[in-house]
């Protein structure tokens, strides 16, 4: 079986979900590791005119599921005519079909997806595993032209990544903050923490509709897809828009000082504590341990 994995590099290099589609791709078969080269930023129209052009089409094609990956991955499949399967968590092959699995309504529901080949599918950041001290596989650039983009669209600037933080799509460890921390001003407890762990930030609806984060840092059924290693849940209630964003995590902390919250029905270690309290104790013991003492 022949398969593309699509990637994508961010300021340093592959994205990880790039690196976990290629490793995929390679071991389901004959593999080729391809990125859309030739325009300034990423052009729809001519990245997927670039892959369509190309002779060796495969039986598979996997990108990741991030905003340029599922764009470029439905647009592919389209206009190729194959079958198109999202949001993947895990892909196997058998004969002439592809066996996906993901989450449906809101993440209570786990479906298995088969689709005949050839076909696109886009891969959730996280769900393959990388061997340790994998590195990067060799990249076969594909040359794009500008003019296929025929279509007017008006171009903006991409936001800058100056936090210094690890993207949140792609963090093995997210830091989340809910409506408990009462105010923005009361973030630096979150954002000291994350600093601790090397985290990505992360916030529920509520607080990004109050204003108090940006909304790319919103985890949820409206906001980012998150499947970090751990996740912990700073003062979230749970509710189950919040909850289809981050339940693909493979250990979940929480901490919120009602009982009856919904995160503690997902949660694999809960705590129920005055945040305010318990914070500030929580990071000093975490800066003691990681200064050995």
């Amino acid at each position: 079986m022949k398969a593309w994995a699509i990637v994508e590099r961010g300021s340093s290099g592959l994205r990880r979900v790039s690196l976990e589609v290629a490793a995929k791709a390679k071991e389901l078969g004959d593999a080729a590791v391809l990125e859309v080269t030739g325009t300034e930023r990423y052009s729809p129209l001519a990245a997927t005119a670039a892959l369509a052009a190309r002779s060796d089409a495969p039986d598979l094609v996997l990108v990741g599921a991030t905003p340029t990956g599922r764009d470029l991955g439905a647009r592919l499949a389209a206009r190729k005519g194959w079958a198109y399967v999202s949001e993947a968590t895990s892909v196997s092959v058998d004969g002439g079909s592809v066996t996906a699995t993901r989450m449906t309504y809101a993440g209570k529901v786990r479906a298995t997806v088969r689709a005949p080949l050839p076909a696109v599918v886009s891969v959730r950041p996280g769900a393959f595993p990388l061997s340790s001290g994998a590195g990067e596989p060799q990249v076969e650039a594909v040359a794009a032209d500008a003019g296929a983009e025929a279509l007017a669209f008006q171009r903006f600037e991409p936001t800058a990544e100056s936090t210094g933080r690890v993207p949140l799509a792609e963090a093995r460890v997210v830091v989340s903050g809910g409506r408990g921390l009462r105010g923005p001003e009361n973030w630096k407890l979150v954002e000291e923490l994350a600093d601790l762990f090397g985290a990505a930030l992360g916030a529920s609806r509520a607080v990004t509709d109050a204003g108090w984060r940006p909304n790319e840092e919103q985890v949820g059924q409206t906001g980012r897809t998150v499947t970090p290693d751990l996740y912990i849940a700073l003062g979230i209630s749970g509710a189950i828009q919040h909850l289809a964003g981050m339940t693909s995590s493979k250990v979940i902390v929480a901490v919120n000082k009602d009982p009856d919250a919904d995160i503690f029905k997902v949660c694999d270690y809960g705590v129920v504590a005055d945040l305010f309290e318990f914070l500030p104790a929580f990071i000093e013991e975490v800066r003691k341990a990681k200064a050995g003492g």
